[in-house]
């Protein structure tokens, strides 16, 4: 079988071998294949109309819904880059992205995105989504003009949990190397359906999601946004094989199934074989909870926007709560020592580094950033901190620049987190390092209770965390919050909570 080594190579494949065989379905309509490749083809020419060359960036700013992927592919088709975009950004985070990717047409769902759009950059291009219209019928593609292997493809934007954002710059061959790893370690075939209720502006949506189904000429059962309700009923239905979400949707999925069950109403998945999460971590407690209700073991992985995906559990074996399991296929990691950068033993924390196919190409116009983020050997530095056990299994333990130094000990705010979480009055909690004239750093504790906070419960959480760990990991304060700030896939923004304590 020829190597596929381009989003565009990967649709002509299945274009040509399953044309009639759905691609996606949204909201009661299947989009087959051919019919995705003519609209994208008519987006293609859409874009080259508007001025776009080869190597130029075509923004998306853009809900979930086939025009995304329509839109995506026809950008290819003529080899300029994707950005992607949240929908939840507004003018800070536009201006910012607009600036920084030069982006030559950014395609907009409405007519609100695009009063936001020309906010925040004024000359903009902008091109609704609905000018081109997803027609069953259409000639095929001009395959001639699609990209090469080492194109870039994506420009992803980090998601700013430490800082401004920096444009990833993702290739074809990164894309499809990702997703023959994914494919082949998550037995994803064409006989395959997910249902996909992430965000497509998202690496988690469109990097694993997305391109996994249009690599093995499989089918997406596309949503607008996820709803637990909605979810449990299309698994019930026994045409879906797998589900990917994060897990704020898996808590959302107990719950409703803990209500249906309440009112007498037992439901069964048995035709889901794969459930993953990833994104953010996944608690040991969440993991054994929808086991008990599903019936399934969810798988946890590993990744972020500059390399798609890391590491796995594994699909066969052992899916094992509180680890993101070992390496893809083809792909490699390691622990190094913060400081010295040198590989350090097992079940020593240190950072995770990684390498392989899949790894970005560096950062869009910042060759600094670039340089700093691999070594000699072309290892690129993830910015996370963990372990890896004996027999292969890698931990995560948070952020290196989450490390928290006090009285000149590492103190990791995943191990207090863990042990706070233990405690039946924490819903949710996030530790923090703030200055401290005597120690460096302090560590506090922002805690979402599970009901109003009663007198005392400050020094019962200290006290709880004193008994557990070494005194000098225990916080020396605890603040509760009803909320803490979380990006779109909800992930905690640690940067944004320590500048509210340091500005409060």
């Amino acid at each position: 079988m020829t190597e596929i080594l381009t989003t565009i190579a990967a649709l002509q494949r299945a274009v040509a071998h399953a044309p009639h065989r759905p691609f996606l379905l949204f909201e009661g309509r299947a989009y087959p294949y051919a019919t995705v490749a003519a609209a994208a083809s008519r987006w293609a020419t859409r874009l080259r109309a508007a001025g776009v060359e080869r190597g130029d960036r075509v923004a998306l700013y853009l809900e979930n819904s086939p025009a995304f992927v329509a839109a995506y592919l026809g950008a290819h088709m003529i080899g300029a880059i994707v950005v992607l975009i949240n929908t939840q950004y507004r003018h800070t985070e536009l201006r910012h992205i607009l600036s920084d990717s030069q982006a030559r047409v950014i395609i907009v769902g409405d007519q609100a995105h695009a009063d936001l759009v020309c906010q925040a950059q004024e000359n903009a291009q902008t091109i609704r989504a609905d000018a081109v219209v997803l027609e069953e019928t259409g000639d095929m593609p001009d395959w001639a003009s699609a990209p090469a292997p080492h194109d870039i493809a994506l420009l992803g934007y980090t998601s700013g949990t430490t800082g401004r954002s920096k444009g990833a710059m993702l290739t074809h061959a990164n894309l499809m190397a990702n997703s023959a790893a994914v494919t082949r370690a998550w037995h994803w075939t064409e006989q395959d359906r997910l249902l996909l209720t992430l965000p497509l502006f998202h690496i988690h949506g469109l990097g694993v999601g997305l391109n996994g189904a249009l690599f093995t000429a499989s089918t997406v059962d596309l949503r607008r946004g996820f709803d637990a309700t909605d979810v449990i009923d299309t698994l019930t239905r026994g045409e879906t094989t797998m589900f990917f979400g994060v897990p704020t949707m898996y808590t959302r999925l107990i719950a409703e199934a803990r209500r249906r069950l309440a009112e007498g109403a037992p439901f069964r998945v048995d035709t889901v074989r794969l459930f993953v999460s990833g994104s953010a971590p996944l608690t040991p407690q969440t993991f054994a909870e929808f086991e008990e209700l599903f019936g399934q073991r969810i798988l946890e992985r590993y990744g972020m926007t500059e390399t798609i995906m890391n590491l796995t559990n594994p699909y066969d074996g052992e899916r094992r709560p509180g680890t993101v399991g070992m390496p893809f296929p083809g792909q490699e990691a390691r622990i190094v020592d913060v400081r010295t950068r040198q590989p350090i033993p097992d079940g020593v924390i240190g950072e995770i580094q990684v390498r392989g196919p899949n790894v970005f190409a560096g950062y869009w116009r910042n060759p600094q950033a670039t340089a700093e983020a691999f070594d000699a050997d072309g290892w690129f530095n993830t910015g996370d901190l963990g372990w890896r056990g004996a027999d292969g299994y890698f931990v995560i333990t948070g952020r290196a620049r989450e490390l928290i130094i006090s009285g000149g000990y590492n103190i990791y705010p995943r191990e207090v987190e863990e042990v706070l979480l233990d405690h039946p009055a924490v819903a949710e909690v996030a530790v923090v390092g703030l200055p401290d004239p005597e120690f460096g750093e302090q560590v506090v504790a922002v805690v979402v209770p599970t009901a109003q906070p009663r007198d005392g419960l400050e020094q019962e959480l200290i006290d709880w965390c004193r008994a557990r760990l070494a005194s000098y990991k225990k916080p020396r304060r605890v603040i509760f919050a009803a909320t803490l700030p979380r990006n779109a896939l909800g992930k905690v923004q640690k940067h944004l909570l320590q500048q509210q304590l340091q500005e409060a």
